[in-house]
């Protein structure tokens, strides 16, 4: 959503490598709720506008943990519906 869809996430992989010893660490986030999530300004342009609505973080988190699974992602229904897509 903050890339405007410029940068896309890839599915996580890991090689097990039985030479060399493997650690991962765990990061999280906790943006304050208050706070909009919105696509970076630096990255919408005339020719590639905003694709994604703005939205608090707290509606944010309540929208994705209410959801029923199936259907489209959360992330898709944060999309922003160009002329293209109702067309379609």
């Amino acid at each position: 959503m903050v890339t405007n869809g410029i940068y896309k996430s890839i599915e996580h992989r890991a090689t097990v490598n039985s030479e060399k010893e493997r650690i991962s660490i765990a990061t999280f986030l906790g943006p304050d709720g208050h706070a909009t999530l919105r696509p970076a300004p630096t990255l919408v342009t005339p020719e590639r506008p905003a694709q994604f609505r703005s939205i608090s973080v707290a509606e944010h988190f309540e929208g994705y943990f209410k959801r029923e699974l199936g259907g489209k992602s959360y992330l898709d229904e944060m999309r922003i519906q160009n002329e293209n897509d109702k067309i379609n």
